[in-house]
């Protein structure tokens, strides 16, 4: 009997993982191909290109904001199979385009439905845990998740190799009509029909009157924002940085993995840490190596050329490094004041910080031609307005205990 319930949450873990990976899928596998992407669409812009990166956020944040509540009314099964039939077209789409501009189209589709697992599962997991095993539970999904951002680079350099772009398309429907098959034959719905909270438009206005009553909640959306838009110029740039303007051509995937492997191990020693240390003390400290490491390369680096390839790696993995225990701890303390409102107020909070990312993304991303230096100013611009926002934080938080002491 213990068997069959070991099993069976390790089915549960599996499928979990596998449902969100999809997202991670999406947008690394890709990267090896945007070189004859360009060609194909007749733009070899990187500025251009990178979009394909910042448009599927931008999906994403739209997407939570709306299939996020519709699945707390009409359940969680019926809005994954929404989801996933919108991502399936959407890649449709980005197969048969003949412009940037379709297929960026198709991108921010892909994003609209691929908000669904990533959302979706969440409540999942927590529809069927609660406390110490749901933290438990997101732990092992989230050690399940890490794997594919290692791997999806040289998924898509082979499939490039073997086959063409278009077949990295195919590849991610593949994948998603597995799972998707998967997941309507052993996962039985959670939402019961009691908790099924009927949908009104209202129930955004409310959700948004109650998170601005919460200054914390808010100011810490905001860092998450900050921080997203820094990596997200990574992600978009990566290609361009080692590809153009390091040439390391067919290494590139494994450069990209063996910095994705920094953000896991730390991502894992979160779990471990967090317990013992508190999540607002590893994420200040996080906060404060960012700010450090990509500031000292700033200065170190302003108005010269790239240094080698083994001076950028080690500042880029201490970058990463923090990454993993800013991304959950940065997004815990935004939910913490608004754990009654948690399902609204996480598809709002998301987002808020894509909205504050995608520019921010953007703007930085429009300068990454000849150096890496323009990531490293985001960086440290972000990370600086980042832990000075955090520091405003703890005043105001102690502030408030003094004077709620007084009285």
């Amino acid at each position: 009997m213990q068997k069959t319930k070991k099993e069976s949450q390790f089915e549960f873990v599996a499928l979990m993982a596998s449902l969100m990976s999809i997202v991670a899928l999406s947008i690394d596998a890709l990267l090896p191909a945007f070189p004859e992407i360009g060609l194909t669409i007749g733009n070899q812009d990187s500025t251009d290109l990178q979009s394909l990166v910042t448009m599927i956020f931008l999906g994403f944040g739209v997407g939570q904001l709306i299939l996020g509540p519709l699945s707390d009314s009409f359940g969680r099964k019926p809005l994954m199979y929404s989801g996933f039939t919108i991502f399936i077209i959407a890649s449709l789409v980005c197969i048969f385009s003949t412009s940037i501009e379709v297929m960026l189209v198709g991108r921010i589709f892909q994003g609209i439905g691929l908000s669904a697992p990533r959302t979706i599962c969440i409540s999942i997991i927590r529809d069927s845990h609660k406390g110490d095993y749901m933290a438990r539970m997101m732990s092992f999904v989230t050690a399940f998740f890490i794997l594919v951002p290692v791997i999806a680079p040289a998924l898509g350099l082979f499939i490039l190799h073997h086959f063409n772009w278009q077949s990295i398309f195919y590849t991610q429907i593949f994948f998603a009509i597995i799972v998707t098959i998967w997941f309507w034959k052993r996962q039985p719905e959670t939402l019961h029909p009691e908790f099924k909270v009927p949908f009104s438009n209202k129930v955004y206005l409310r959700g948004f009157k109650e998170l601005i009553r919460y200054k914390e909640a808010m100011a810490f959306t905001m860092v998450s924002g900050f921080i997203t838009g820094a990596f997200m110029v990574y992600l978009s740039s990566s290609h361009h940085i080692f590809e153009d303007q390091y040439g390391i051509g067919d290494k590139f995937p494994y450069v990209f993995a063996g910095l994705a492997t920094t953000i896991g191990i730390s991502t894992l020693l979160n779990g471990t840490l967090v317990v013992r240390i508190g999540m607002r003390r590893l994420a200040f400290l996080a906060l404060c190596m960012f700010s450090l490491v990509s500031t000292t390369y700033v200065i170190l680096f302003w108005g010269k050329p790239n240094p080698s390839l083994t001076v950028l790696i080690p500042f880029l993995g201490g970058l990463f490094f923090a990454l993993g225990f800013l991304f959950g701890n940065i997004r815990a303390i935004a939910m913490e004041p608004i754990g009654h409102i948690a399902g609204i107020g996480a598809a709002i909070t998301g987002f808020i910080s894509t909205l504050i990312a995608i520019p921010i993304a953007t703007f930085i991303g429009s300068f990454m031609t000849d150096t890496a230096l323009p990531l490293f100013i985001g960086f440290s611009i972000c990370g600086s307005l980042s832990l000075a926002t955090f520091i405003v934080m703890k005043r105001h938080i102690l502030y408030r205990k003094l004077n709620f002491r007084s009285h």
